[in-house]
């Protein structure tokens, strides 16, 4: 719930402040007085465009704060609230509320922090959302569109229509990926063929060469070696002559001198004969390398240019498709991979063709267990809001919710069959969803759209909010005169059903109707002052006697009359009664 909320430099706002309470809160005021400004700082706490427009005159910036209790009777948040004061960084207070803060500079720039931290207006938008929803005119308008009717329609069916809406938009986002690329396909057919025969040269010239990993930079240092073959050749079997030839050797020295040390007669030169050993098994050592090393040198003359022509056609290969041979390797092993996906585009249109069919099918699945889902929910809908419109002053009026499929375009794109007809497979379902209001028995049903007037419109959509306010409970409603255009005993009705409706809700209210702010639990008044030519507005929490003459100026701008006061108690005191019965 909303516990606390502060205004500053917000249209006729200089600085006010309200706690609010539980249960059903009437806003009320003369007109101008700034009733419309708290309606304006929920909806930028909701994440609302920021319009520096509405910054007050002479103010550097507007500031909207608002404490709300988002903890649950366990004392934990919602996991949705939870993972985003996480991932958010914000901190809920030791009391389970969370404050944010929405300001609005005069040049239009807007700040928001939540929970101690800046945040994007998003997040801020999100958490807020999630607690509070503002239904004002604008909102009443949105419902004649048949988008908000069809998600009307869907709270009001439940879980089961959402997960059911989550498995069509899933297979509908599939089915598109397989029309999407058969397309692609179909228009580029020449352009794939012209590709595939640059593939299989790339791949046919590959192959002739057959590379190895790593291949050219072993070859460039045998190359190396090979164009000095004759010095390293000597250098290496002069070497090994010394250290390990027939007579004379480096080794053949260092036995005798190890023999002669290890036979003296003196300790000292026989510690000697260590280390000499140790140099024989080094020399030695070098000696068999020597002899690998001159193992491993070409004595075909033509090596070196057979070498040159191998490196040459791998430096063909790298000029054209890599960096380096290993470049080069998996060049190969892309086109290869490539060209099975191109080479055959008539066998690769048809196989896309079936798995679209086969994906149009399962859509079409999806979208006919959503349509019964829905045609069965708006049955039920109907009754339940027509049963609230009956004692909203409506007369006999009655709510008929259509669902029926939607036409499919021309192109045929996305067409499918749903009960019995060819329908649009649109992004939320395939079904036209739309109000209509039957105005009397025998009538024909007139969609809302073009029918209803602001009245009958504003009551149209409190019974809606009640009806699917009930399988939830724990949210703050704001109300922007919903009661516009209504008058008379439809007033007193609009007060019980949004009093009934603040049993599972936080409501709040803004109000020009003196039944609906009777049946309130909580009254705040919105009032203005003049200084110096400004209109400055307050916020008070009105007592009972305070009420009664809010009342009786409500009802006739008779508040000081002893005549309107006792009309004002006898509507308050009725009211009272039938709250709490």
């Amino acid at each position: 719930m909303l516990e606390e909320l502060s205004i500053a430099g917000l249209g006729v706002i200089d600085e006010a402040a309200a706690q609010l309470s539980p249960g059903f809160t009437a806003l009320t005021g003369e007109t101008g007085a700034g009733k419309t400004m708290i309606v304006t700082s929920l909806r930028l706490l909701s994440g609302a465009r920021a319009d520096a427009g509405r910054v007050r005159s002479g103010s550097e910036r507007a500031t909207v704060e608002g404490r709300f209790r988002v903890t649950g009777t366990d004392g934990e948040p919602s996991t949705e609230i939870a993972e985003l004061l996480e991932s958010s960084g914000a901190e809920l207070d030791d009391d389970g509320t969370v404050i944010a803060i929405r300001t609005v500079n005069a040049d239009g720039r807007s700040r928001a922090h939540l929970g101690g931290r800046s945040v994007p207006v998003g997040v801020l938008g999100k958490l807020v959302n999630s607690v509070l929803t503002v239904h004002g005119q604008n909102d009443q308008l949105r419902l004649l569109r048949p988008d908000r009717q069809r998600a009307a329609l869907d709270t009001f069916a439940g879980a089961k229509a959402h997960k059911a809406l989550a498995a069509y938009r899933s297979a509908r986002t599939e089915w598109i990926d397989i029309l999407d690329e058969l397309d692609e396909l179909r228009a580029n057919s020449r352009d794939l063929a012209q590709e595939a025969d640059r593939l299989r040269f790339g791949i046919d010239e590959i192959g002739a060469v057959d590379p190895q990993p790593g291949e050219d930079t072993d070859l460039a240092e045998t190359i190396r070696r090979l164009t000095d073959l004759e010095s390293i050749r000597s250098a290496a079997s002069g070497s090994h002559e010394i250290i390990s030839g027939e007579s004379g050797s480096v080794i053949e020295g260092l036995g005798q001198a190890r023999s002669m040390l290890e036979s003296a007669a003196d300790d000292e030169l026989r510690r000697l004969a260590g280390r000499v050993a140790e140099a024989l098994t080094v020399v030695t050592d070098i000696g068999e390398e020597l002899t690998d090393f001159l193992s491993a040198l070409p004595t075909d003359a033509d090596a070196l240019d057979k070498l040159l022509t191998r490196q040459s056609e791998l430096k063909a290969l790298v000029r054209k498709y890599a960096p380096d041979i290993d470049g080069v390797i998996e060049w190969h092993r892309q086109a290869q991979k490539r060209l099975e996906q191109i080479d055959d585009p008539q066998g690769s249109i048809d196989d896309l063709e079936q798995r679209a069919a086969q994906a149009r099918t399962v859509v079409a699945d999806a979208a006919g267990k959503l349509h019964t889902i829905r045609v069965k929910a708006a049955s039920t809908m109907a009754t339940k809001v027509s049963k609230e419109l009956a004692g909203l002053a409506m007369g006999d009026s009655v709510l008929s919710v259509g669902v029926v499929p939607e036409p499919a375009e021309a192109d045929g794109r996305l067409a499918i069959d749903v009960d019995g007809s060819v329908a649009q497979a649109g992004a939320d379902g395939a079904d036209r969803v739309e109000f209509a209001l039957v105005p009397h028995k025998g009538a024909q049903p007139l969609p809302i759209a073009t029918s209803a007037s602001g009245g009958e419109l504003s009551r149209v959509m409190l019974a809606l909010e009640v009806v699917l306010a009930e399988p939830t409970s724990g949210s703050v409603m704001v109300f922007d005169e919903v009661d516009a255009g209504v008058g008379g005993r439809a007033a007193v009705e609009i007060g019980r059903r949004l009093a009934r409706l603040a049993k599972a809700h936080q409501v709040i209210v803004v109000t020009h109707l003196p039944q609906v702010a009777a049946f309130a639990d909580n009254h705040l008044v919105i009032g203005k002052k003049s200084t110096k030519g400004a209109v400055t507005s307050t916020v008070r929490v009105l007592d009972r006697t305070d009420r009664v003459a809010e009342l009786a100026r409500m009802l006739a701008g008779l508040g000081e009359s002893d005549t309107g006061k006792a009309h004002a108690e006898e509507l308050l005191s009725t009211a009272e009664a039938e709250r709490d019965s």
